[in-house]
């Protein structure tokens, strides 16, 4: 595997700190899951479900959710909009199996164009969400919602490491 990552870099002022981690997270992905067949994307390690696929998957909703949803105020669209949510809460991850590899890829990176779109739009770190937390009530601020994906990313990356090694070895950060 090439790391062609982006360094975060330092010192940086606030916003460049949350987006060069975001974007470190966002190629550390890609980096995990690049090259790889439907087969490999759809592999498991012991009684985990989490595969490689499911997390690209999960990553776009992720980005959809918080920046195109929650901060931006739009409906969620397609192929989100469409999925039962009741009958299985896990439909972001599930949704892999129906796409190809390429597909995943195209729909991560398109997710992932609209969000870097949406946060260039927002006036500062302050910006509140349009859409309210539904268990406080309380908006979020654009700051809390990048450290979130920050955060997301570096948990959902972890699991990549040692399913991307029980694929097919690769290892490194």
């Amino acid at each position: 595997m090439s790391d062609d990552r982006p360094d975060p870099g330092y010192p940086l002022d606030e916003s460049g700190t949350l987006l060069g981690f975001l974007e470190f997270h966002r190629a550390t992905l890609l980096l995990k899951t690049g090259g790889l067949d439907a087969d490999q994307l759809a592999a498991t390690l012991g009684p985990s479900p989490v595969t490689l696929g499911g997390l690209l998957s999960h990553l776009s909703f992720v980005e959809h959710w918080w920046l195109h949803h929650v901060l931006a105020g739009r409906e969620v669209a397609e192929p989100w909009a469409s999925l039962d949510w009741d009958a299985d809460p896990d439909q972001d991850w599930h949704l892999a199996t129906a796409l190809t590899p390429a597909q995943l890829r195209a729909s991560y990176e398109a997710e992932v164009a609209r969000s870097r779109a949406t946060v260039a739009a927002a006036g500062s770190l302050d910006e509140l969400s349009a859409v309210a937390s539904e268990r406080t009530g309380r908006h979020f601020n654009l700051r809390w919602i990048l450290v979130h994906l920050v955060e997301e990313y570096a948990r959902h990356n972890g699991h990549a490491d040692l399913v991307r090694e029980a694929v097919d070895g690769a290892t490194g950060q």
